[in-house]
């Protein structure tokens, strides 16, 4: 599919589906485009449209570019987080003599709030550098609002963790750093929902970071071959997405390292529990291990065995085992073990 944006004094707008690529085109947004739509486009304007398989390359010489007085510029752009499946895909920006040639095969939000943008105030942009300038801010701002909501989301999963933590060890959440007094020990959280969760923000996260680093690149080399040829506005516009993607990076690189740190919390977590499970067993192995001994004892098949001919023979092997089981049982909760 192929959007066409045309300009008028002082005015950018749509252009009706279909019509002709002349010379009031400035905007050319090229949505999953057919072999027939990139020839159409290759014979309209004479640029050489990427494919999608070159849309990938992932080298910097491949993604920037200035070939025959036209910027190929290629940048990773996160899509799809509000459906909980962000995807980070290559869009490529192409300008050419007044022209802005968009190729994606994928529909970000920052491009459809972009578009409404346009048809809601048509003079706010014009040229074709003013697109590509509102078409990264929008990408940039839409990063931030995600970085935005990770970060919300961190905190929310972080309390949870060092909740747990605090349940763990005894201490009432809000109560100080106190020991609880209740006998009644809270539930341990869903370890393995927490896992996935950090999981799921340690992905977006990532995705995060590689948009913002490609889009980067792409505004440092469009600033240096701007330069002298973008008005001062939008030569100040490309600083501004410079320094907020340096910035969100870094935030992003901040958020990036408390998942780890929660990581490592939440299987510190996992490994007390699983600690406390086994202790549980080894106390009951070594408070059952003196009686099994007296009563094997006991139950050998000997024939001179003085204590079975007592009366009271029965009742003192019955109390040898209950003190053996009691008196281990009370070292260990003297000593803090239990």
């Amino acid at each position: 599919m192929i959007n066409l944006y045309v300009t008028e004094p002082g005015v950018l707008r749509r252009a009706p589906a279909g019509s002709p690529i002349d010379e009031t085109v400035v905007w050319v947004d090229m949505v999953d485009p057919s072999m027939e739509e990139l020839h159409r486009v290759d014979q309209a304007l004479g640029v050489d449209i990427p494919t999608k398989e070159e849309m990938r390359e992932i080298e910097a010489s491949s993604r920037l570019y200035e070939e025959d007085g036209a910027l190929y510029m290629t940048a990773t752009v996160l899509s799809s987080v509000e459906t909980g499946s962000p995807v980070a895909s290559a869009i490529t920006f192409v300008l050419t003599h007044g022209r802005l040639i968009t190729v994606r095969h994928t529909d970000p939000l920052p491009f459809r709030a972009f578009a409404t943008h346009v048809d809601r105030h048509p003079g706010a942009v014009t040229g074709a550098e003013g697109v590509l300038f509102g078409l990264l801010e929008a990408i940039v701002d839409r990063l931030a609002d995600v970085l935005e909501l990770v970060g919300a989301e961190i905190d929310q999963v972080s309390q949870t963790v060092f909740e747990a933590g605090q349940r763990t060890r005894g201490i009432t959440p809000g109560n100080g750093g106190k020991t609880g007094k209740s006998n009644q020990r809270p539930p341990a959280p869903d370890y393995e929902a927490l896992i996935a969760a950090i999981g799921r923000m340690g992905d977006l996260t990532s995705k995060i970071r590689e948009s913002l680093v490609s889009i980067g690149r792409l505004a440092g080399f469009a600033g240096r071959n701007l330069r002298g040829r973008a008005s001062k506005t939008g030569l100040a516009a490309m600083k501004t997405i410079t320094r907020d993607v340096v910035s969100l990076s870094d935030h992003a690189s901040y958020l990036a390292n408390k998942l780890s740190f929660m990581l490592d919390a939440t299987l510190g977590l996992i490994q007390i529990e699983q600690n406390g499970i086994i202790k549980i067993f080894s106390v009951v192995a070594v408070v059952f291990l003196p009686p099994t001994l007296i009563a094997s004892i006991y139950g050998m098949n000997f024939e001179v065995m003085p204590e079975l001919s007592w009366h009271l023979g029965y009742p003192l092997a019955l109390l040898m085992m209950v003190g053996s089981a009691v008196l281990p049982y009370w070292l260990f909760k003297r000593r803090g073990w239990l």
